[in-house]
């Protein structure tokens, strides 16, 4: 009688040198993706609250104009809330050094996570030409 010889197959498996470089090749990129995530996110978070901080400044500017509240001089502050967000203000009046003008500057300041940005809108006004007010008889 014949005894059957079995082939034994090699089992196929990763060297323990091969396992040690795919976990470090994680261990360079898992942190580096990781970071980038972060990045991008601030990124979007600042260009959203941005974009709301220019609208707020040009509204700001537009009513200080129609309003004429800034011939007064000075600064003048304040803080406007959209949805959860707190944006704060100041405008601010200067002399524009040719004709006879003033430069007025809204900046909006905001934080996005938990750093501080600010976006600054200017334009020039006629100080001398206040919009006069008319009123109508009745008769």
């Amino acid at each position: 009688m014949k005894l059957a010889t079995a082939k034994i197959k090699p089992c196929a498996a990763f060297t323990l040198a091969e396992v040690l470089a795919a976990m470090l090749f994680l261990a360079i990129v898992i942190p580096a993706a990781v970071e980038a995530l972060h990045i991008s996110s601030l990124a979007g978070e600042v260009a959203v609250r941005k974009g709301a901080a220019a609208r707020i400044a040009d509204r700001i500017l537009n009513e200080s104009l129609v309003t004429t509240n800034w011939s007064g001089g000075g600064q003048q502050n304040g803080t406007v809330t959209e949805g959860t967000l707190d944006f704060r203000w100041t405008l601010t009046s200067q002399s524009w050094p040719q004709d006879a003008m003033q430069l007025l500057t809204a900046e909006v300041k905001y934080q996005a996570q938990g750093k501080d940005y600010s976006v600054k809108l200017s334009t020039l006004a006629n100080s001398q030409s206040q919009p006069a007010t008319t009123m109508g008889s009745q008769q």
